[in-house]
């Protein structure tokens, strides 16, 4: 059976549907990943050589001038919305050709997130079944608010609800002239609905599978059958071997405090990297900086930091005493999987929304809003996440936990089960 999957978005975004696509190609289907240029080597150093190209590059859209301003709307919504469809507009449209002709020969599509609009034309023009995935929760619910269009206020059930709701459309208004006017200048297709597709696929019950953990997230009572939660999906990384300066770091002192923010460049890195700093040394921790895509820096480092531009999560998280990021979906998977507290500095889209599941369900300190970040806050959230014991034990709980599930072989047994009914 041979299936495309079609993904948009940073490595966060794109890296655990490669997870899955190792899956789904262990299973014995034939994939294909359609995903942007800058991701064929790792996609190809993980076997999965079926690859077509979608245009976009989203390193060098979030340290563009444009990027930077997107990532300063932190909680703002509206200012996320419209600098998503600034932004990611122009590569959605144009991945409706390169979509189109990654899937023509294909049986049918897996798409997620930016994804979505592209992935779901593109099946109806095809007439082939397609299946969505999100790292997210996206369905309206009413025990939790929008993960993308989150409240500013607590709300109740209804207004929970209504956020998912006003959230989703916001967005689909925004993209709504874009993806019409590409799948009628590449699809030859009728323009969707002011309602826009959401409808339509429930009615259809087209599944969709959801990459996270049922213990950090458990299914809303109001979700339907066919949304499901599988449990992460992480890649693997058992062969890497670090260099020898970052293992002698390790075997020099105890466990350090991580410290890095994946594609989150900021304004200010080097203000950023400075009170990193202070509060690793007010709090008595040393410190592992990964650089990533952002702006940490390594300028006048002590023997008790070391910089590094990247290390798999899944080797270096366990070893250390409490994680400090972003709060993208995939890092926070990767670090509540180590079972070490979190804690989480949103900048903008879903963050906010991690950084207060972290919280609430007690393996890690509040978040530390971006206006409110300090050597100070800082401080104090590194010393709650390594000294208090209630949250050590629930973040060692719950690591337990998430490391029995196998995400990827739970989503395939899905796949395989609906696909084999709808090509039948």
């Amino acid at each position: 059976m041979h299936l495309t999957i079609l993904t948009l978005g940073s490595r966060g975004d794109v890296q655990p549907f490669a997870a899955l696509g190792v899956a789904l190609q262990n299973a014995g289907f034939s994939v294909r990943m359609a995903t942007h240029s800058i991701f064929q080597p790792m996609l190809s150093d993980l076997g999965l050589t079926d690859f077509v190209p979608v245009e976009g590059n989203p390193q060098a859209i979030t340290q563009g001038e444009a990027g930077r301003e997107w990532l300063e709307t932190e909680r703002n919504p509206l200012a996320f919305a419209s600098g998503f469809r600034k932004l990611m507009g122009p590569v959605i449209f144009q991945a409706m050709q390169d979509g189109l002709n990654a899937c023509r020969d294909t049986q049918a599509i897996l798409f997620g997130g930016p994804a979505y609009y592209v992935g779901y034309s593109i099946a109806e023009k095809l007439g082939i079944p397609c299946l969505q995935g999100y790292l997210q929760p996206v369905h309206p619910t009413g025990e939790f608010p929008s993960a993308l269009f989150p409240l500013p206020f607590s709300g109740g059930r209804l207004l929970n609800y209504l956020s998912h709701t006003v959230g989703g459309m916001t967005f689909w208004q925004l993209l709504r002239p874009v993806v019409n006017e590409a799948r009628r200048q590449f699809l030859d297709l009728p323009p969707l609905s002011v309602a826009g597709p959401f409808l339509d696929m429930e009615k259809q019950q087209i599944p969709t599978l959801y990459g996270f953990s049922p213990s950090v997230v458990p299914k809303p009572a109001d979700w339907k059958p066919w949304h499901h939660i599988t449990g992460y999906w992480f890649l693997e990384s058992r062969d890497w071997e670090p260099p020898a300066d970052l293992h002698d770091f390790l075997q020099s002192g105890p466990p350090p405090v991580y410290v890095g923010f994946g594609s989150m460049a900021g304004r200010e890195p080097e203000q950023m990297t400075r009170v990193v700093l202070q509060a690793l040394r007010r709090s008595g921790q040393r410190g592992l900086l990964v650089t990533g895509w952002g702006g940490l820096t390594g300028a006048d480092l002590s023997d008790d930091i070391f910089v590094i531009d990247s290390v798999p999560h899944d080797w270096l998280f366990p070893r250390m005493a409490a994680l400090v990021h972003h709060g993208g979906a995939g890092t926070t998977g990767a670090g509540l999987a180590a079972g070490k507290p979190t804690v989480i500095i949103p900048f903008f889209g879903d963050q906010p929304f991690w950084g207060e599941r972290v919280c609430k369900i007690g393996a890690g300190p509040r978040p530390i809003a971006r206006k409110n970040f300090s050597a100070d806050t800082l401080e104090q959230a590194i010393r709650q996440a390594v000294q208090d014991p209630g949250i050590n034990r629930t973040a060692a709980a719950l690591g337990e936990a998430i490391r029995r599930e196998n995400g990827p072989q739970q989503a395939c047994r899905i796949i395989e089960r609906y696909l084999q009914q709808a090509l039948a």
